[in-house]
């Protein structure tokens, strides 16, 4: 039974949830009238709405820089934070916050609607209101359950960075392909605590908002000629590149001047990094002959990382790392739950 006890703090930033009925973005008191079981649920709820809201296919690295801030600023002060976002870069934001959170030991839900609040048939409610249960989900020594950066949709609780959108109509629009569900909201809310990473509660929490967006993707495809990757990696202040690779790892190798084109770059002190183009399984560098010649001349392995996950992750490292063998040695390690790094690499 939730009590008066339990606190959130709401931050709006827009999305599909908060638009009225021309599309345009609502403010969050307007809201608020659409969904007046709020009020029931028995947290007290405190928000705060960025002005104007942003649609997220405009979302870039000051909101991630806002929201993390917002949430430092104000950590110590209510039980979870609730994120409502639009759904299109939802997990960009929620890959980019795990990071730079660092021993996080409170809820962060992310989560958003397909459909306007103002519809009959929105999801909306109740996405909003069972990430507000989430939010204050508490074990019997007072502890989150989840003290994680989340993604909450369709009655499914991902892991933030774990995650990608997969459908662009249905109310199911997460999906996490490599990793497991840590929450399922049916009748009541069953928690996968197993799934579920906890930090050390010695551990203060660390916020980290500088980033780097000299990054580019690099998608291969049958055919790809030598001047698209060329320009790709002849961008002005380029510091890493996405390799978007087949399978578990692998690219052309008949055609020499590819590799030679990513051994240039390497020796550039471009960092470049394999992540395949499958949503389900990961890379393992060296188990074809074409993505051992990869892993021979220094490209690193992104695992089962999702694009979201590698992008911001580079994205935070570089931001806050002068030291590129530091960096490199990083995006080897898991850092916030966002991959599972295989035996055999």
């Amino acid at each position: 039974m939730m009590t008066n006890k339990n606190s959130v703090l709401l931050l709006y930033t827009g999305g599909t949830i908060g638009m009225s009925e021309n599309l345009c973005p609502m403010a969050f008191e307007q809201v608020q009238k659409l969904l007046p079981e709020l009020e029931q649920t028995g947290v007290n709820i405190t928000n705060f709405s960025f002005d104007p809201p942003i649609d997220s296919s405009d979302v870039d690295t000051d909101l991630w820089e806002k929201i993390a801030r917002m949430i430092e600023n104000n950590y110590d002060k209510f039980d979870g934070f609730v994120v409502l976002h639009g759904t299109d870069t939802m997990a960009y934001t929620a890959s980019a916050l795990s990071f730079m959170l660092e021993n996080l030991a409170k809820p962060i839900i992310l989560t958003g609607s397909q459909l306007r609040i103002g519809e009959l048939r929105t999801d909306a409610k109740e996405n909003l209101l069972n990430a507000i249960m989430l939010a204050c989900g508490k074990n019997e020594f007072g502890e989150a359950m989840v003290p994680e950066v989340c993604v909450y949709f369709g009655d499914e609780l991902y892991r933030g960075n774990r995650t990608t959108k997969k459908n662009a109509e249905h109310f199911s629009a997460f999906r996490s392909y490599n990793y497991p569900l840590l929450a399922k909201a049916g009748v009541h809310i069953k928690y996968f605590t197993s799934n579920i990473r906890y930090p050390d509660k010695s551990a203060k929490l660390c916020v980290r908002t500088k980033t780097d967006k000299n990054i580019a993707i690099l998608k291969i495809f049958p055919g790809i000629t030598q001047n698209a990757v060329s320009a790709v990696f002849s961008t002005t202040n380029l510091k890493a590149v996405v390799l978007e690779s087949f399978g578990s790892g692998n690219v052309p190798q008949e055609n020499t001047w590819f590799l030679n084109e990513l051994k240039k770059a390497i020796d550039k002190k471009i960092i470049i990094v394999n992540k395949t183009q499958c949503n389900s399984g990961s890379v393992e560098m060296g188990r074809y002959p074409a993505s051992q010649k990869l892993k021979d001349i220094g490209v690193i392995s992104a695992y089962d990382c999702t694009t979201e996950a590698i992008v911001t992750k580079l994205m935070c490292l570089l931001g806050e790392n002068k030291d590129l063998e530091k960096v490199n040695n990083l995006l080897k390690t898991d850092i916030a739950g966002e991959m599972t790094i295989s035996d055999s690499e």
